[in-house]
This record gives structure tokens, sequence and C-alpha cells, in this order.
């Protein structure tokens, strides 16, 4: 249940913490994610070192080189070294893409099918939210990719726990029925609060888990900054943009964003809508680029 625009508080409650931990398996950060990311957080960081590591591990390897060959990135000619890869990438993409790869290792236990489409879905929606930013004053691509690839994390953990969460979203797709709605009737908890909880344990910077946190709230372009603050705001926003032009582009039914949500992230902005189309060329664009 929302609360009212001046009610929200900015953390999450004892309380709200224990039920989601005690109702839902959050992974830990593995061992060699904590090694990489602690290396990462030093001010002189050894990159050779964090080469060796990520090349040790081939899926976070070819998460990296993917990303660096991104249009969102790519620098010149595409590079097949992950040292290269870092040093185009910087510090906090870095650690966007171990997480990630490890979030998603972690998450192996649950239908192959259904986690594959999550995170497919979840790096195009980040691709085209990060080349959005580019054109938007005031958001760094790298926190929009960042948010973005992130914000829906909560989702495979719910289907980890509740093995009725795939037909729920297939139903809120046949009946038009947005999906936190749906959870807040029938689960005990909601992907926002388990996806804020889960980035906060990764070591998520604090404004990507309060975004999403209250990416569903209904007054979310309204609350006072104490409750959250204009750049998470301007995370969501680009979020909400790209993630409902893309499931236009796809003729998928929106279960996520809503057409009022994304005319007040347009307002955000101050994006007119004969500038739709262009912003349409962007999103194809990263899309077509991520298929290739």
């Amino acid at each position: 249940m929302s609360l009212s625009p001046t009610a929200l508080p900015a953390e999450i409650s004892s309380a709200e913490i224990d039920k989601v931990f005690s109702i839902i398996d959050i992974p830990s950060c593995p061992a060699i994610v904590a090694k990489v990311l602690a290396e990462v957080q030093k001010d002189n960081p050894d990159i050779r070192t964090l080469a060796q590591s990520i090349s040790a591990d081939a899926g976070m390897a070819a998460a990296s080189l993917r990303l660096a060959n991104s249009p969102l990135f790519r620098v010149g000619k595409q590079t097949s070294s992950v040292l290269e890869a870092i040093e185009r990438l910087g510090m906090r993409n870095i650690s966007c893409v171990i997480i990630a790869t490890a979030l998603k290792s972690s998450m192996s236990g649950i239908s192959g099918e259904s986690v594959n489409q999550f995170w497919i879905k979840a790096s195009s929606i980040a691709l085209a939210a990060g080349m959005i930013a580019k054109r938007q004053f005031g958001v760094a691509p790298d926190a929009a990719y960042t948010y973005a690839l992130f914000h829906n994390a909560g989702q495979p953990l719910m289907m980890q726990r509740f093995p009725e969460y795939p037909a729920l979203i297939t139903e809120c797709r046949n009946n038009g029925r947005m999906l936190i709605s749906a959870e807040d009737q029938y689960f005990p908890c909601t992907h926002p609060i388990i996806g804020s909880l889960l980035v906060r344990n990764w070591g998520l910077a604090p404004l990507v888990g309060l975004a999403i946190r209250f990416h569903h709230e209904p007054d979310v372009y309204d609350l006072p900054d104490q409750s959250l603050p204009g750049g998470a705001v301007s995370l969501i926003a680009v979020t909400h943009i790209a993630e409902f032009l893309s499931d236009e582009m796809d003729c998928e039914p929106d279960l996520e964003v809503g057409a009022q949500n994304f005319q007040r992230a347009l307002e955000h902005f101050g994006i007119e809508l004969n500038e739709l189309d262009e912003l349409r060329d962007v999103v194809s664009q990263s899309r077509q680029n991520d298929a290739s």
C-alpha cells in the first residue's frame, strides 16, 4: 500500500527489512564479487589486477566486453581485451557488470526461460536508458544504465520464492493490469522493496536503491526531496521512457510504467511529443546494437 507523498520515509523500516528477509531468500554477495569490488573501491585501483580477476570468470569477461563494445560506451574499434574494456567503462560500470553477472548466476535455480527473458529485457532497457540519458542534461548515462539494469531485480527473486509468479505476469499481460497492483494484492511483499534491499546488500549506490524502492509509487514525481532526491527521480524518469518505448516497439503490453507516468517522465525532462520519434530512433539503435 502506498503512503501519501509527504509521509514516505527515506529509509526502509526494520520491520519491512525483517519481513522481506523472512519471506525472500536474498542472495549474499559472493566472495569473488566482494574481492573485485574491494579493488574497485580503492583510491587507486589496480586495473591489471581487476582484469586478471574478471578474465578468470568467463561470464564476467564476456559481459564486460559486450558492454564496452555497446553503442553506449564504444569509442572507435571493438575491443577483445578485458583490460581495454575496464579502461573504457570505468570503475562504476565494471562494478555494475560484475554484480549483474553474479546475480544472474545466483538465480540459476529459477526456470531458465523466465530468468533469461528477464535479463535480456533488462539489458535492452538499460542500454536504451543510457542512450536516452546522453541526450538529457543532468542524467549520467552510466548511472541510467545501472539503475535501469537493476530496477526490477526483485522480480526474479519473487519467481524463485513464489512458483505462481510467472502465471501472474501472464495474467497481467492478458488483462492489461499493472504488475505492481497484482503483487500488492497477492503477495506479502513487492519487487521494489526486494530489489532495493538486494542492491544495497550488493554494494550499489544508495541513490540507485532509493530509485528502485520508489519507482512504482503513484506519486513518484511529486515526492518531496527528503523522500526521493531529484537525481533518483531522473533515473526513474529516463527508465520510464526507455521501458515504455521498448514495450511499444515490441507490441508488448505495458505492465510497468503506465501512460500517466510516461507523460510525467516526458514532462520531467521537458520533452515534447513531437520529439518522440527521435527518442524512438535512439531506442531502436540501442536495441539493434544489443542484438548484434
